[in-house]
């Protein structure tokens, strides 16, 4: 399908609408609309929140009539009865004359369906404008509603040398504001914050969002904290955490299956959560991976010590990695980066570098396994 330089325009545009969800919209994908007549912007919409009007729709409530009109879509409208009404059908009914969209929808109650609804009626549809970058926006949700497991981002912070915590466990702070802050970009746009209880021991970390830490537009009203989990195999952690402090949803992922060690933790606020163990007597992470699916989390980011990071990696989780470097050394006593112990150079993990830059003091280099290069 060739597309037009207006075409391109239009999706771009979409694309930027549908960005403005990024901090919002799950479990729900980020999509983005615009109606476009006589090669003219006249609407556009972008999904904002799970249960809110669809993209689309929140485009088409801004005009009059959408007849002979061309709909520009990030995502292929659905064709199914959820929280709101079929996009397809809303589409039908207004006569617009083409529907553009960047990339089918994966979820199987979608699947093409609302593609063909169209075409049944008439309406010329045009598939495939700017796709990588709109699977690219939505790579947590395309994977999970097919049954897989959320996109895992890893985070860790470590010296020049490789060091992420001195021999007692104190790390803070190993890089500067400005990496601290790119952080939280990475916190906000995940549905749920995974650690280790080590890291609460040493750290006393809340593993909040600050919404301070972002632009006035980018904070409204449907801002939200993402779920925290702390991954405490034998249920360590403190009663008096700072996690506790501000409210919002804390997991305990445990092997412990005694009830009674699990009150002053439930009084406390948090949700206790029993999972399978992983043969060495720890949560097994595939099991907690699987249960954050079945709730409808997307995307997942792991802020972690050594161990649950080696855990991660090799159980082949992690999907793509930010490893936030400062110029500094820490000297051979402190924690290593990862525990993943290797006796031969065949033995070495190969990742592939995505992007590297200088955020503030410090460098970010974001690599991807190559097996999982391309995204969901």
């Amino acid at each position: 399908m060739s597309f037009s330089d207006i075409d391109r325009e239009m999706m771009a545009l979409a694309l930027q609408l549908a960005e403005r969800g990024r901090y919002s919209t799950s479990p729900n994908p980020r999509v983005g609309c615009v109606i476009a007549q006589h090669d003219k912007v006249i609407a556009r919409g972008w999904h904002i929140r799970a249960g809110d009007g669809h993209a689309e729709v929140n485009a088409l409530a801004q005009i009059a009539s959408a007849e002979d009109c061309t709909i520009y879509v990030t995502l292929e409208p659905c064709s199914h009865l959820g929280r709101t009404p079929p996009c397809a059908d809303k589409l039908v009914a207004a006569n617009v004359a083409r529907v553009v969209v960047a990339v089918e929808d994966s979820n199987p109650l979608v699947a093409g369906q609302g593609i063909a609804r169209l075409r049944d009626a008439g309406i010329q549809v045009d598939v495939g404008l700017m796709a990588a970058a709109a699977a690219e926006l939505n790579k947590g949700f395309m994977r999970r509603i097919n049954g897989g497991l959320p996109w895992l981002r890893l985070k860790s912070a470590s010296s020049l040398d490789g060091r992420t915590a001195m021999a007692s466990g104190e790390s803070q702070w190993i890089t500067g504001a400005a990496a601290r802050q790119d952080v939280q970009r990475l916190r906000a746009q995940s549905c749920v914050i995974v650690s280790g209880v080590d890291t609460i021991l040493h750290d006393n970390a809340q593993f909040n969002v600050r919404p301070e830490s972002f632009a006035p537009e980018q904070v409204n009203e449907f801002w939200r904290q993402p779920l925290r989990v702390i991954v405490d195999s034998t249920l360590r952690t403190p009663v008096n955490a700072k996690l506790f402090d501000e409210g919002g949803e804390v997991i305990i992922a445990t092997v412990v299956q005694d009830p009674e060690r699990y009150a002053p933790l439930s009084a406390a606020g948090a949700i206790i959560l029993s999972l399978e163990d992983d043969g060495n007597g720890r949560v097994s992470l595939p099991a907690l991976m699987r249960y954050l699916a079945d709730l409808g989390c997307n995307e997942v980011l792991l802020e972690a010590g050594p161990t649950l990071t080696g855990s991660a990696l090799r159980a082949g989780l992690v999907d793509e990695w930010f490893v936030y470097m400062a110029p500094s050394l820490m000297g051979s006593s402190a924690r290593p980066l990862v525990d993943w112990p290797m006796t031969k150079m065949a033995g070495q993990q190969a990742l592939e570098i995505v992007d590297i830059r200088a955020v503030g003091k410090d460098w970010r280099i974001h690599c991807r396994l190559p097996a999982l290069l391309g995204g969901a």
